[in-house]
């Protein structure tokens, strides 16, 4: 994504279509040894030796994405079968032993590997929805092609107008809160609307609320750090670096 950001004269090209031919090369069910009807099938992970989940899978769209590619293309539909698979959503498109309970439109992080969620899971089993994967699933759908008229798309959707806030990573309090919000500005940018409406009515000025919050936060170095040091965002070069990412989205829509 960073040479394709910088190929202004097509000078990287070539390491561009290498980096996605690479990252094809690790999707599961590329080797042949993985059935589409598995949980695995389409996701991304840390490496193929690793299983997949919803967070490095969205990445995954996201740089195969810049490096050209369609959301016709077989990489990104197959994606889109692990992606749909990380709804608690019981649909054709995702029958796995965790679809139907919780069933609320949200996403967790994985159903690979006996499933798992961040935000813990229900005493039946269910993998309890939050909004960082839940924003990160929704692009990658619409990534994929999917119109706002798809059933995944509406309870996406659905979802995040209940949850709406930059107060926290909802699901998870403020673990994961600044991943959170280059998610959240990165899907609302591709959903493509100014505002956007809760679940209430209200309309909210998304980047207006998010810029705000951002620099609330800033530290008087100039650094964010999050003080619930999970996933390493008790470093200030992640945190600081996911901040500028959000912030990037934060710009007036041209």
């Amino acid at each position: 994504m960073a040479f394709q950001a910088a190929n202004s004269k097509g000078q990287y090209d070539d390491v561009v279509k290498k980096a996605a031919d690479s990252l094809r090369a690790v999707q599961w069910g590329t080797d042949g040894k993985t059935a589409k009807t598995e949980p695995a099938f389409g996701g991304a992970g840390y490496g193929r030796s690793q299983r997949p989940d919803l967070s490095n899978t969205t990445f995954f769209l996201e740089a195969l994405k810049a490096s050209g590619a369609k959301s016709d293309d077989p990489a990104i539909q197959n994606a889109l079968v692990f992606v749909s698979r990380c709804q608690n959503l019981e649909s054709a498109d995702n029958t796995t032993p965790f679809a139907a309970l919780v069933n609320d439109g949200g996403f967790y992080y994985t159903p690979a590997a006996g499933g798992s969620s961040m935000a813990g899971k229900n005493a039946d089993g269910g993998l309890r929805s939050y909004a960082s994967m839940t924003y990160a699933g929704l692009k990658s759908m619409i990534y994929a092609g999917l119109k706002a008229d798809d059933p995944r798309v509406k309870a996406a959707r659905e979802w995040i107008a209940k949850f709406y806030t930059v107060s926290e990573n909802p699901g998870l309090d403020q673990q994961g809160i600044y991943y959170y919000y280059q998610t959240f500005g990165k899907t609302l940018s591709v959903i493509g609307d100014d505002h956007f409406t809760d679940a209430a009515g209200a309309k909210h000025d998304w980047r207006k609320d998010l810029g705000d919050k951002l620099f609330s936060l800033q530290k008087e170095n100039g650094s964010w750090v999050n003080t619930a040091d999970r996933w390493m965002e008790g470093d200030p070069n992640l945190t600081t670096s996911y901040a500028l990412m959000a912030l990037e989205f934060c710009r007036p829509a041209k």
